[in-house]
């Protein structure tokens, strides 16, 4: 059974482990069998979700030789995340979130085999690109949320009968979380080198088709667990006034609005330049689809590198200063790769922008959902969602534009440069978010509470 979160953590095994150098702790999480379902179907589907990344943007670039419309197609992608996400996530408070994700995984198989099918037959064309793009965009604004919210149903089921929130272990969330982002990131470093490799041998229609097939792993993982789940509630308010609800809880909240206000920044100037590696891979580096494939494995190694470094932490406390250490990071990573004219020296700036990346991405996401409560989870989960995919649309069009006026390294170097500056901001703040995260974190039994001051008698 998990432990009680109101609870402080265990120290004497804690003690233990540390004394005898035992790292079973970093896998916590695994202990649960339907995280290990998802574990299993998630690393596998991943893998392909990232041979259509690389594939689709070196289908845009073969096609059309215009860094504008890598950054347009992106956009079309993920705009749909930004209209949609806030909706979402009122659903995803209302509905089975199991239910959901096996509705837009399977809708993603469809958009991926669809790609396949026109691909191989020499049929595909960037107005088809464009439309399948923004598809998935549509389906991803209810899946990533979703996603993230039904984390903590894998790793702290509901007691039977129990109508409240999830006994919930934070520590096994923390490493859920850490656990899933190093999934994410063995995929990363996995599947651009193999997509590099497929596409350099045939086409990009087989990465497509790999995908598609990769999708029915993660389904029947979904479909094999066995979940306890309190009944749904009925919604006794509007959509729109739930919507209002998580957004006033959203906006009020300091720890979670500055978070989430780095994020869109980050994903508004610094993400985007992954849309232009197909132009630093061809044009600056005068490599191919394999030197496409280095550079975002070289990313995706950096980004596993701080996925393990946070598996390994026993606590989210020290998290904070974290986020903006990591923007800081991964800003400059992105100005010295604008610099670079030689593979080797750009792929190891690619090591410190996925590590900044990473480090970024999981400690917000891990501080969020330790402070976010049960009932609102979904909602602002979706705002998490729109920060860091909405957001991209409008890096992606801006980062096509200005690569467009005044060359790819130049914009790197620019956006980069807002990235530091957003982590700076960030680093200011630390006292204020701080002061409204000790509450919670008391509660939760992370941190001991203060000690309360002795009065002195009053002086007759």
């Amino acid at each position: 059974m998990a432990s009680d979160p109101t609870q402080p953590t265990r120290p004497n095994e804690s003690q233990a482990d540390a004394a005898k150098g035992d790292f079973s702790h970093a896998w916590r999480a695994l202990r649960h069998r339907n995280f290990r379902l998802f574990f299993g179907g998630q690393t596998i589907s991943l893998v392909g979700t990232w041979m259509t990344r690389i594939a689709t943007a070196w289908l845009v670039y073969r096609l059309t030789k215009s860094a504008l419309l890598l950054g347009t197609v992106s956009f079309a992608g993920q705009i749909p995340t930004f209209l949609l996400a806030p909706f979402a996530g009122v659903l995803i408070d209302r509905a089975d979130r199991r239910q959901v994700l096996v509705w837009t995984q399977t809708l993603s198989m469809i958009q991926s085999l669809l790609l396949a099918w026109l691909t191989l037959s020499h049929r595909i064309n960037i107005a088809e690109i464009l439309v399948l793009s923004s598809f998935q965009g549509v389906i991803n604004a209810v899946d990533m949320p979703a996603r993230q919210s039904f984390m903590v149903q894998m790793v702290a089921p509901q007691r039977a009968g129990s109508p409240g929130a999830p006994n919930q272990d934070r520590s096994d969330l923390s490493n859920a979380i850490a656990i899933n982002s190093s999934m994410v990131n063995v995929a990363r470093l996995v599947g651009p080198s193999l997509a590099g490799m497929v596409i350099a041998v045939s086409s990009e229609g087989w990465c497509f088709l790999v995908d598609g097939i990769s999708y029915i792993a993660v389904i029947v993982s979904l479909l094999m667990m066995h979940l306890n789940v309190a009944a749904l509630r009925r919604a006794t308010t509007s959509m729109f006034e739930q919507m209002r609800e998580g957004w006033d809880y959203v906006s009020a909240f300091t720890p979670i609005r500055t978070i989430l206000t780095l994020f869109a920044l980050i994903s508004l100037m610094g993400m985007p330049y992954m849309v232009l590696m197909p132009v630093f891979a061809g044009n600056v580096l005068h490599g191919g689809p394999h030197t496409l494939g280095f550079l975002m494995g070289a990313a995706g190694a950096g980004a596993l590198i701080s996925a393990f470094s946070l598996v390994l932490r026993r606590s989210v406390r020290g998290l904070t200063k974290m986020i903006p250490i990591a923007a800081m990071v991964f800003g400059g990573g992105l100005v010295l790769f604008g610099f670079s004219r030689w593979l080797w020296l750009s792929l190891i700036l690619m090591l410190f922008t996925g590590w900044g990346m990473l480090q970024g991405l999981t400690a917000s996401n891990t501080i969020i959902q330790t402070l976010v409560p049960e009932d609102k989870r979904g909602r602002v989960m979706s705002y998490y969602t729109a920060a860091f995919m909405g957001m991209a649309p409008f890096g992606s069009l801006l980062a096509g534009s200005l690569a467009h006026w005044i060359g790819a390294p130049r914009t790197v170097m620019f956006t980069g440069s807002c990235c530091i500056a957003g982590g700076m901001w960030f680093w200011t703040r630390l006292p204020a978010i701080r002061r409204e995260m000790r509450p919670i974190y008391e509660q939760l039994g992370i941190i001991p509470p203060l000690a309360q001051p002795i009065e002195e008698p009053a002086a007759n």
